[in-house]
């Protein structure tokens, strides 16, 4: 029971979004207490029902405006999100009907009209009860169409992460017969050498390396948009996904790929962005 209250709550601490909240729901008491007059206002006059129905309209903005708006405001360490749980989500709704019940009872001794009485104030809690409703019942919608739209948001970047990763890459040659078609997931890593560039790869569990008479800056046009392909040295370029271990001397870091019988040398150039990517 207590492990549940402390589960992380999401905050709402959107003002932009709680003005308009407030103003709805300060509009539903409103008109909820003009067509169903609770609490002896159907025996009134018109114009004494129109101020009273008005009067506990304008008591549930203030009480609303109060607490979604001002004290959030003034004391923003008590409401971070990252802070925030169950617990203190449900003593926060108790709060905020505790403030617009006792705005209306004072609002209703201070017209003096009404006979003020234990059945009078269960009323006044009741009616109470329907803003905070509404508040809840909207939060909890909010947070979970963010939660939908994140969830959305995080699949189709995974799915864009994955076409990209299955995407072919073809490295010509100036020669026809080495060129090279390869998933870009499979690519270890590319050394320039001279005129040519060496590329290896993962077949299965084997590593496999082939010539290609091409620049290593054409290599890094063509692979621009694959992120986790980095190039950390003026002759090499790696696949981040790869690296088995990284060792850092007075020299700078040096790369290490499983099966592979050779190191990779960073650039102290290239050295922050590899800390980005890692």
């Amino acid at each position: 029971m207590f492990e549940f209250l402390r589960k992380p709550f999401p905050f709402n601490d959107d003002l932009k979004y709680n003005s308009k909240l407030i103003f709805f729901l300060s509009l539903g008491v409103l008109a909820f207490l003009y067509l169903f007059q609770p609490l002896d206002v159907s025996s009134m006059a018109n114009k004494q029902k129109i101020y009273v129905v008005t009067g506990l309209g304008v008591i549930t903005f203030l009480s609303l405006s109060l607490n979604l708006l001002i004290l959030p405001s003034l004391f923003p360490k008590i409401f971070l999100k990252r802070i925030w749980n169950i617990k203190k989500e449900i003593i926060w709704n108790i709060w905020i009907l505790s403030t617009i019940s006792v705005g209306y009872f004072l609002y209703y001794k201070a017209l003096g009209i009404f006979n003020i009485d234990f059945k009078m104030i269960l009323g006044l809690i009741l009616i109470a009860v329907i803003p905070i409703t509404g508040l809840i019942t909207v939060n909890q919608n909010r947070k979970l169409r963010s939660y939908l739209n994140l969830a959305e948001g995080i699949n189709r970047k995974l799915q864009e992460n994955k076409s990209i990763e299955e995407k072919l890459v073809h490295f010509q040659s100036d020669y026809v017969k080495d060129n090279l078609s390869i998933k870009v997931s499979f690519l270890l890593l590319i050394r320039a050498a001279n005129n040519y560039i060496e590329v290896f790869w993962k077949e299965g569990e084997k590593i496999k390396n082939q010539m290609i008479r091409t620049s290593l800056s054409k290599a890094e046009e063509l692979l621009h948009e694959h992120k986790f392909i980095f190039k950390c040295h003026r002759s090499f370029m790696v696949n981040v996904n790869y690296i088995d271990k990284i060792e850092g001397s007075i020299q700078g870091y040096k790369l290490f790929f499983e099966n592979l019988d050779f190191s990779i040398p960073v650039s102290k150039n290239f050295a922050y962005k590899l800390k980005e990517l890692i």
